[in-house]
């Protein structure tokens, strides 16, 4: 997988859980982490802050992990 086609389907979706993202690039955590990071650099994409629920604990820290699209800026003249 390039890094291109990780940021068309972040900007298709705008909303994807690392868990997703392992699940459909067939990928580990570790190295998908690291082109995200990739992108939130280029302020592309934001983490958001996972927190557990409260309830269970049986989430993996990858299922409540949310990346999301960052809509482009118009540029305004």
């Amino acid at each position: 997988m390039i890094l291109s086609e990780l940021q068309t389907y972040l900007a298709d979706r705008q909303r994807v859980s690392l868990a997703d993202l392992q699940i459909h690039f067939r990928m580990d955590a570790e190295p998908l982490r690291d082109m995200l990071n990739r992108l939130i650099r280029k302020g592309r994409v934001q983490r958001e802050a996972a927190s557990k629920c409260g309830g269970c604990h049986s989430c993996s820290s990858e299922a409540i992990e949310f990346y999301e699209w960052i809509k482009e800026r118009q540029v305004q003249s």
